[in-house]
């Protein structure tokens, strides 16, 4: 407030790009309410910060169901760095069945994560975003029976995530140990990437 160099540095683009944004848990809910914070928010979008730019493209993608503006949002949000944006976008791009382009660059980004270990997280953020924030509007889209990512005739897995996934969501109804552990054991990617395409269409 008294110096005149700090206050310029505070207002430049890369400190609202980079700026800490609190989990939507933690969030005050008064905030939504406060011109000024609602201000702050803004010029942080407006500079591009990853999380509310991921934030908001789920958002636009599953609320408001406008795909184009959703996939650009995640796409800048992917392109700093951030994995949550980035398995958001992998699965989406995999849940495109008439685009083989956007699978393949989906499944790329799904083994990027999976190399890095990020998927449990990444599966994680985006539950905490979808259900904290916005549970009641969330309109996810629907896996037909027949779509597979995974399509060697070979694969002993394919075809098998829905049974398992019902078998883990019962268990976790039933709060067993049964419940954990996901498709991590499946040998086959691409069969992990049919799981987490079930877990992540039923988040909400």
């Amino acid at each position: 407030m008294t110096c005149k160099a700090a206050c310029d540095a505070g207002e430049a683009d890369i400190v609202h790009r980079s700026v800490s944004i609190p989990p939507p848990h933690a969030t005050p809910w008064w905030w939504c309410l406060n011109p000024e914070a609602r201000r702050f928010f803004d010029r942080c979008m407006a500079a591009g910060h990853p999380e509310l730019l991921f934030r908001e493209a789920l958002r636009e993608l599953f609320i408001r169901r406008n795909e184009n503006v959703g996939l650009q949002m995640l796409n800048s949000a992917t392109s700093t760095g951030h994995a949550a944006a980035k398995y958001a976008l992998s699965m989406t791009l995999l849940l495109r069945r008439d685009d083989n382009e956007g699978n393949q660059k989906g499944m790329e980004l799904y083994r990027e994560l999976d190399a890095a270990g990020s998927l449990v997280d990444c599966n994680a953020r985006c539950f905490s975003i979808l259900t904290i924030s916005w549970p009641s509007e969330v309109q996810m889209p629907r896996i037909e029976e027949q779509h597979t990512v995974c399509a060697s005739p070979r694969c002993s897995t394919r075809g098998h995530m829905p049974l398992l996934y019902e078998y883990r969501r019962r268990a976790a109804k039933r709060n067993s140990v049964h419940a954990f552990g996901g498709a991590a054991h499946i040998p086959c990617i691409q069969c992990r990437a049919d799981y987490d395409l079930l877990v992540f269409v039923n988040l909400p």
